[in-house]
């Protein structure tokens, strides 16, 4: 299971630590203390929360970016079957969906809740795990 700590949330949320800490003390994301006592969510919940928190993004010109453009997140859904999988990744207000080897998605331990980089070029996804 994946365990994020306070900031590591609030960065993949695009909101401020106290926000997250005004969430866990709502009692919205569930929070518990890790071995040295910091808290940390579980990245599921996490998943959810940012799910809930997603806006489309706005119509309009797209500015002009590199084609190499990278976007970090988190697994919000794997579907596999015995040869391919489909990885749902919420980037911010972006749901970015990858089809790729189920084979893959095993080494990299793709799992709900699990902080992923979505690498975009052209008409392709690769989706990988920050390291």
């Amino acid at each position: 299971m994946t365990h994020l700590r306070i900031s590591d949330a609030a960065s993949l949320l695009g909101v401020s630590d106290d926000t997250v800490r005004r969430m866990v003390d709502a009692g919205r994301l569930p929070a518990h203390q890790d071995a040295s006592g910091r808290r940390v969510v579980e990245g599921a919940d996490l998943a959810a929360v940012a799910q809930e928190l997603a806006r489309p993004a706005p119509v309009g010109v797209v500015a002009d970016e590199s084609a190499r453009n990278r976007m970090r997140g988190i697994v919000t859904r794997v579907v596999k079957d015995t040869v391919m999988a489909q990885v749902e990744l919420q980037c911010g207000p972006f749901r970015v969906v990858s089809l790729m080897s189920r084979e893959a998605v095993d080494e990299l331990g793709l799992a709900v809740g699990t902080v992923a980089v979505a690498t975009i070029k052209s008409t392709n996804v690769i989706v990988g795990v920050p390291r």
